[in-house]
C-alpha cells in the first residue's frame, strides 16, 4: 500500500473511532438534575397524603429534572400510585384533557420527560411488573420540573423515572394492595 493510502486508513479509522465513541458517550449519558426547588410548608389542609404521597419539606431542597431516561423497548422505572379523581392526591385534573379520570381504569401520569410536551397523550404504554403486564393510558404527566406548591399540591417534583399510575394498573399487575406504593417496572410504547 502507498503511504498515502495508509494514512487515509488511519485517519478514517480514526475518526469513525472518535464518533462512535462520542455517539455512545451521548446514548448512554444519563439524565442530570436541571436545578433544585426549595420546599415550602403546605397551609394546614392543602397537601393530600392520599396514597403515602409526601408533602414538601419547609426549606428542603428537591431536585428537578426537564428530561428522563431514554424510552426503549424495554425502559427502566418506577410505578407510583396515584388518583386521578377529584379531590385525590393527584391535584388537579389531567394535563392531556383538563379532566378528572376514574382510578378504576388504568391510566398513568409519565415523568415530564417521558410526557415529552403532550407528546404521549392519549397513548397507549405497556407496563410489565411483578410477573405481568398491563396497557395504560397516558392521560397526565408527573411534573419533574416544579413542585411544592399549590398547582402540585405542595408535593415535591417528580423524579425523572416514574410512571405514576391508577389503582387499576396495580391490580392488573396482581400486586397486593398493602404492597402498593413503588415498583421497579419496564415499559414500552404499546
Amino acid at each position: 500500500m502507498k503511504t498515502s493510502t495508509i494514512i487515509l486508513c488511519a485517519v478514517v479509522v480514526l475518526l469513525v473511532s472518535l464518533v462512535g465513541g462520542e455517539c455512545a458517550r451521548i446514548v448512554t449519558q444519563a439524565c442530570e438534575p436541571s436545578g433544585k426547588a426549595r420546599g415550602r410548608k403546605p397551609p394546614p389542609g392543602q397537601c393530600n397524603t392520599e396514597n403515602d404521597s409526601d408533602c414538601c419539606k419547609q426549606g428542603k431542597l428537591y431536585p428537578v429534572y426537564k428530561c428522563s431516561p431514554q424510552v426503549t423497548s424495554n425502559t427502566k422505572a418506577v410505578l407510583t400510585i396515584n388518583s386521578f379523581e377529584k379531590g385525590g392526591d393527584g391535584g388537579g385534573p389531567s394535563e392531556c384533557d383538563n379532566q378528572y379520570h376514574s382510578d378504576d381504569v388504568p391510566i398513568v401520569a409519565l415523568s415530564t420527560g417521558w410526557f415529552n410536551h403532550r407528546q404521549r397523550c392519549f397513548n397507549n404504554i405497556t407496563i410489565h411488573g411483578n410477573g405481568r403486564s398491563v396497557v395504560a393510558m397516558v392521560v397526565d404527566e408527573c411534573d419533574s420540573t416544579a413542585g411544592c406548591d399549590n398547582e402540585h399540591d405542595y408535593q415535591p417534583p417528580c423524579p425523572n423515572n416514574i410512571v405514576d399510575a391508577s389503582k387499576a394498573v396495580w391490580k392488573a399487575l396482581g400486586v397486593s394492595e398493602s404492597d402498593w406504593g413503588d415498583l421497579d417496572i419496564t415499559w414500552s410504547d404499546a
